[in-house]
């Protein structure tokens, strides 16, 4: 089992303005951290705000992959990723539909950050061809609290309260009559 690191958070108050380095995160679920452009409903997708836009992550080893792969962004930085939480050593690709703990917070894992045309517009066009598949995790924030970089990160496991033990069916899968009837031919 892995487990990782919080590198660096990251907030802006309103869209298109430069992401700020914050030395904590006050989580506050349904909204997002406090001060960011989400949680002031200020953000350039604000109006579609859901769950799935409360907090978002990306891989430091993405960050070190575009400097490396692409020379016009050797200077790219984690606050132009536009993404609240920059981690090391976690997979966040296998994190949707998954709950895991960042520091004293638990959040659910939502759906792949892919990257959009307000990121290129805002920093450079090869940003959505190195972010393809690796822009990071949007996130639901399921309990209040305060994240720190430093802070562990680990899923919870073995399951997640999305596949509630209740709702697992083992071994025990219903058939449809039409199914058993044709199985009988």
């Amino acid at each position: 089992m892995w487990k990782g690191t919080v590198i660096s958070l990251h907030i802006t108050p309103a869209e298109g303005q430069p992401m700020r380095t914050i030395t904590e995160a006050h989580t506050v679920p349904g909204r997002g951290i406090e001060g960011d452009r989400y949680y002031l409903g200020t953000g350039h997708f604000s109006p579609h705000h859901g769950p799935s836009h409360e907090l978002t992550l990306i891989e430091l080893e993405t960050i070190q992959a575009l400097n490396r792969e692409y020379p016009e962004l050797a200077h790219f930085t984690p606050g132009e990723a536009r993404r609240n939480i920059v981690t090391r050593d976690v997979p966040l690709n296998h994190l949707v539909q998954h709950e895991f703990r960042v520091g004293e917070v638990v959040l659910r894992g939502i759906r792949l950050c892919e990257p959009c045309f307000h990121i290129a517009q805002l920093t450079h066009h090869n940003v959505l061809t190195g972010l393809i598949h690796r822009g990071g995790l949007r996130a639901q924030i399921l309990t209040a609290g305060i994240i720190r970089p430093g802070d562990e990160i680990e899923r919870l496991y073995p399951y997640s309260s999305f596949f509630d033990d209740s709702e697992l069916v083992r071994d025990q899968v219903e058939v449809p009559a039409q199914l058993q009837a044709s199985k009988k031919d």
